[in-house]
């Protein structure tokens, strides 16, 4: 139900947006090259306890979290990364690793990097690894009304 539910959310608020296919990648950067699209605009989704409660990180294909400086950008005690057994009940239709940047339709808080904000268009996992949904970044940010912080 996760992409269906993403879907079905953009589809009633007039979202345009495109599904691409691509031969079957598992990285990050591996997806933004199969699919033609710049690491720095192919929008990864990375899991993170932050004193004890879920959120979703996305940021570039390009980067990678800095978990002390993302601590301290959100005023937390400790950040860190959490395995995916861990949170793959809340993307029960994707395929590990493989969740999309929309973690306000699943009830997590969304942290973006600055990085990936200044992209016109994103890239992101359309729930499997071998297809990836583009929108416009400002349509993403004014739907899922991420907290821009360093990372």
């Amino acid at each position: 139900m996760s992409m269906e539910r993403v879907k079905r959310f953009l589809d009633e608020n007039g979202v345009k947006y495109v599904i691409q296919q691509h031969s079957p990648a598992y990285t990050a950067q591996e997806i933004a090259e199969a699919a033609h699209v710049p690491g720095r605009h192919f929008a990864k989704s990375v899991m993170v306890d932050i004193d004890g409660r879920l959120a979703l990180v996305v940021l570039p294909a390009t980067d990678r979290v800095d978990l002390p400086r993302l601590a301290q950008s959100v005023g937390a005690g400790a950040v860190d990364l959490v395995p995916e057994d861990d949170f793959s009940r809340r993307f029960p239709d994707c395929e590990p690793g493989a969740m999309p940047p929309f973690g306000n339709l699943f009830e997590l808080e969304v942290f973006v990097s600055p990085h990936l904000a200044e992209a016109d268009m994103i890239a992101f996992n359309a729930g499997n690894h071998h297809e990836v949904m583009q929108l416009a970044y400002g349509v993403f940010a004014r739907l899922v009304e991420p907290a821009e912080v360093a990372m």
